[in-house]
C-alpha cells in the first residue's frame, strides 16, 4: 500500500539528510532534463527524469526514476512529491522519486515563507554552485541585454558580471531590474548555478534588488575595468568573470600561428578531419597562446584572430603567404613569437582554471612603454627565478 503524502512530514529542502525516507517535499522546477539510463540487470533502458528543485531553503538535485511519459516539466513548476528518499552525493543530499511516489502541482503561495532580512550576508568569492537564501552586496562591472529563443519563444535576457572585495561572478537577470555599471546593489534571492565549470548568479521573478551604500565594494572605475589579481590568486580563487592580470609573455603554447578549422563547429581540425563533422574543406585561421607570467605564476592567454593580429602587426594573409614560401620552416610562429616575447601585458578578461592551469579569454590587452632594454631585464629575472 502507498502511503498518501497527506500522511507524511512535509519538510524544508535545507533539513533534508542523507538515508531520510518516507518524506514529502513541496518545490518549485530550477531544471528538468528527461533521459536515459541502461540498467545494469539485463542492458534495457529506463527513461529518467533529472534536475534541480528549490524552495527557497536550499536547492538539491532530484531523479526521478521511471516517471510517467508526460511532455517536459516547465521551469518554475511547483510540486508537491512524496515518499522520496534522500541519499548523499559528493556530500551533498539528493532525492529520489519512484514509482511509489505521488507527484502533484502545487501553489506557488505554499512554499515556505521566507524572512530576506534574516538571510545570511555573502560575499562573491564564497558563493558556490546551488547556494540559495542569502543576500549578497556587490558592485555591476558589467551589464548588458539580449534576446534568446526558448522553445521558439523570444524571451530577453540581461547578463553581465558583478565584483566585490572577494571577486567577481557572473550573471543571468530573467526580469527587467534596470542596473547599469558602476551600480552598488544589494540582491535577495538569487541562487548560484555552475556554468562553463564557474559559478554563476540567477536572477528570476522571486529575486529582489534594492541600491546599497557602496561600503568595503571596489570603486566604480575598478570594478568595471576589471579587479587587479596575481596570477597565483586567479588559481586559488578558481578564475574570476572579470580580472585585471599583469605580466610577461615569456613564450607561446601549441597551437598558435595558422590554425585550421572546421566550418561547422569552429574546432580545430587535422588533414581535414574534423573530430565531429568528419571530412570538412577546413577553412585558414589565426590564433595565439601567449604564456603571460607575473612572477606569481603563469597563465594562458587566448587571442583570437583579430586580438592575434592587433598584438603581431601581421594579418592572416600575410601568415598564409609565409607558411606557403616556408612550408617545412614555420616561419609564422617563429615571427609571432619573436615579435611576443618579451612585451609586458595587462590583461582584462574572463579567467578559468583546469587541470593545465589557467587560461584567459582577454577582453582588452594593453601593451607596456617600456623600451626594449627592460623587458628583456624583466624576462631573464623571471627567467632566473623559474630556473633557481
Amino acid at each position: 500500500m502507498v502511503t498518501e503524502p497527506a500522511a507524511m512530514r512535509e519538510r524544508p529542502l535545507a533539513e533534508l539528510r542523507g538515508g531520510d525516507q518516507g518524506v514529502v517535499i513541496l518545490a518549485r522546477v530550477v531544471s528538468a532534463e528527461r533521459r536515459d539510463v541502461v540498467r545494469r540487470s539485463d542492458g534495457g533502458r529506463l527513461p529518467v527524469l533529472s534536475g534541480f528543485l528549490t524552495d527557497g531553503t536550499a536547492t538539491v538535485r532530484f531523479t526521478w526514476w521511471d516517471p510517467p511519459a508526460l511532455g517536459e516539466i516547465e521551469r518554475g513548476t511547483v510540486l508537491r512529491a512524496g515518499p522520496v528518499t534522500v541519499r548523499e552525493f559528493r556530500g551533498e543530499p539528493e532525492v529520489s522519486l519512484s514509482w511509489r511516489t505521488r507527484v502533484e502541482e502545487a501553489s506557488e503561495a505554499e512554499l515556505p515563507k521566507v524572512d530576506l532580512t534574516k538571510l545570511p550576508m555573502r560575499t562573491v568569492g564564497s558563493l558556490r554552485a546551488r547556494d540559495e537564501g542569502f543576500r549578497l552586496d556587490a558592485r555591476v562591472a558589467r551589464a548588458g541585454a539580449k534576446t534568446v529563443s526558448i522553445k521558439g519563444e523570444d524571451r530577453r535576457l540581461h547578463e553581465g558580471v558583478l565584483v566585490d572585495a572577494t571577486g567577481t561572478i557572473g550573471f543571468t537577470a530573467w526580469s527587467e531590474f534596470r542596473w547599469v555599471p558602476g551600480d552598488a546593489i544589494r540582491i535577495t534571492g538569487a541562487h548560484v548555478r555552475e556554468f562553463r565549470s564557474r559559478p554563476q548568479l540567477v536572477l528570476d521573478e522571486r529575486s529582489q534588488v534594492e541600491p546599497v551604500g557602496a561600503e568595503g565594494l571596489p570603486t566604480a572605475s575598478s570594478a568595471t575595468s576589471g579587479i587587479s589579481a596575481s596570477i597565483a590568486d586567479v588559481e586559488r580563487l578558481g578564475g574570476g568573470a572579470l580580472v585585471r592580470v599583469m605580466g610577461v609573455v615569456v613564450g607561446l603554447s601549441p597551437p598558435s600561428g595558422v590554425v585550421q578549422r572546421c566550418p561547422e563547429c569552429r574546432r580545430s581540425v587535422r588533414e581535414e578531419r574534423c573530430r565531429v563533422h568528419g571530412v570538412v574543406a577546413a577553412i585558414a585561421d589565426l590564433r595565439a597562446r601567449a604564456i603571460l607570467d607575473d612572477g606569481t605564476g603563469a597563465a594562458t592567454v587566448n587571442l583570437d584572430r583579430a586580438a592575434t593580429e592587433r598584438a603581431w602587426g601581421h594579418d592572416l594573409r600575410y601568415a598564409i603567404d609565409r607558411a606557403r614560401v616556408y612550408p617545412n620552416d614555420s616561419p609564422p610562429e617563429r615571427e609571432l613569437a619573436d615579435a611576443l616575447f618579451g612585451r609586458r601585458w595587462t590583461v582584462i578578461g574572463l579567467a578559468s582554471v583546469d587541470d593545465f592551469g589557467v587560461s584567459i579569454t582577454p577582453e582588452s590587452i594593453s601593451v607596456s612603454d617600456e623600451d626594449g632594454a627592460s623587458r628583456l631585464a624583466t624576462v631573464r629575472r623571471v627567467w632566473s627565478r623559474d630556473s633557481a
